[in-house]
């Protein structure tokens, strides 16, 4: 595929990473808009604390699939490692910027995951810590950032010292780092001790 192609496959990713779920869902199964209650991100979370269980693992499950997918079609295409690379990256960008509804998102978590896990699937296993420290702490934020500071540092490790693509690792960087950007908010309500807790609800 030609370099025209490849910003085709870039530019679609991002627009795909965009699509609202969670306001999606929101407003067409509860009538609520998650933007303007809770924490008024648009991901997983927030939809757990304002329209229940069932809608919450739809948002995760199709935030997760918009990030993986571009990443799996780049690699099915054997496009070039940079261009894999930032098919991983833009979904994310478009989740915590979306074009629809006015460059406001959520956190990037879910669709970060995604297209990490379609760049190294291994990653996946991150979600028993995070299960575990979630358990133990009730807090979904520092199981984020946990797990967006190990992945990281597991890639770029690898790729220091194996022949890990450079450009995969990058982007798995790129992508903890937006993370990590877009819970500096949930960083000083923990060292606060005022952050929201899992299964906390809240009332609109």
């Amino acid at each position: 595929m030609d370099t025209l192609g490849a910003i085709a496959l870039i530019v679609g990713a991002y627009l795909l990473g965009a699509v609202p779920w969670g306001v999606v869902l929101g407003r067409t199964i509860k009538g609520i808009d998650p933007r303007q209650h809770g924490s008024g991100a648009t991901g997983a979370t927030n939809s757990f604390r304002l329209l229940g269980a069932p809608i919450a693992i739809s948002v995760f499950i199709l935030d997760f699939a918009k990030g993986l997918a571009p990443v799996i079609l780049a690699r099915s295409l054997e496009m070039p490692d940079w261009t894999i690379a930032l098919c991983a990256i833009v979904p994310a960008i478009g989740h915590c910027w979306s074009p629809y509804i006015g460059f406001k998102g959520g956190k990037g978590m879910a669709t970060g995951g995604g297209s990490a896990c379609g760049l190294f699937p291994w990653l996946a296993l991150l979600l028993l810590p995070m299960i575990l420290v979630v358990y133990l702490t009730r807090y979904v934020s520092l199981a984020s950032l946990a797990a967006a500071i190990i992945g990281a540092s597991l890639v770029v490790s690898l790729a220091v010292v194996s022949d890990f693509p450079g450009w995969w690792a990058f982007a798995v960087t790129m992508i903890s780092a937006l993370i990590i950007y877009h819970h500096r908010a949930n960083i000083r309500r923990l060292m606060d001790g005022t952050e929201n807790k899992f299964g906390a609800r809240v009332s609109v």
